[in-house]
């Protein structure tokens, strides 16, 4: 399944990165194509440094539109962002999936998350 990962990055270390490419390392060991916004941002031309936050999210929307389902990280419904992400999602019809809800369903497979 491709799968956009989403979740809080401003006013983090390092923009939440290292945070964010652990889970895109979970989910893609559990089979799944990941679309994460901390490794879109490398090829988006955008620097996290002196980028504007809408041109981020602009960016990362027209990814997350071509995704099936989005996985939330700790923290998302802090972030304006990942509230943004999360809407988009649901208004579309994807599948909505937390990253807990994933590891839960790795640790016992066949239990219905």
């Amino acid at each position: 399944m491709k799968i956009y990962l989403s979740g809080p990055m401003t006013g983090y270390d390092e923009f939440n990165y290292p945070a964010f490419h652990a889970c895109a390392a979970e989910l893609r060991a559990m089979g799944h194509e990941v679309v994460s916004p901390a490794e879109q941002d490398q090829f988006s031309g955008l620097d996290p440094e002196t980028s504007e936050w809408h041109e981020f999210i602009r960016w990362d929307l027209k990814v997350l539109v071509d995704c099936e389902a989005i996985a939330l990280m700790d923290g998302w419904h802090k972030s304006r962002g990942a509230r943004l992400e999360h809407h988009v999602a649901l208004t579309l019809g994807m599948e909505i999936l937390t990253m807990w809800e994933l590891r839960r369903a790795r640790a016992y497979p066949g239990m219905r998350t």
